[in-house]
């Protein structure tokens, strides 16, 4: 059974930058789509698409466009981790983040299309 892992999280100024990891003990990730969601503080649900996704390839990307231009998901082949960078961060971006696993290599976007889940990494933006 594949369970993925998290790590990364933490307190980090506006402005500042953090990289979340998703890994798997034991397995390598390098076949499944992977996808990022969050899950901001005060609400019950996971946001409704991911933040960030790549296929099992790494040949595709996909990012919400409130994350544009301030994230990058990427494989770290070398690790058998993909990782999430994360800069600029804003106070709206603190929210418990979790990875998920498709076995299907093609991108994902919808969290009813991942098999696997991680139990999340807190980051809290603050000053």
């Amino acid at each position: 059974q594949l369970q993925l892992v998290e790590s990364g999280g933490g307190l980090v100024h506006p402005g500042g930058s953090l990289t979340l990891s998703c890994g798997a003990s034991g397995f390598s990730l390098d076949s499944y789509a992977i996808g990022w969601f969050r899950q901001v503080p005060g609400t019950s649900e996971k946001e409704e698409l991911a933040i960030a996704a790549i296929s099992g390839q790494g040949t595709r990307t996909y990012y919400a466009d409130f994350v544009k231009g301030r994230f990058t998901i990427f494989r770290d082949n070398g690790k058998k981790t993909v990782s999430l960078q994360m800069n600029n961060l804003k106070f709206q971006d603190t929210a418990t983040y979790y990875c998920a696993a498709s076995r299907t290599s093609n991108i994902r976007v919808g969290p009813g299309l991942y098999e696997y889940w991680g139990r999340g990494t807190q980051v809290t933006v603050s000053p």
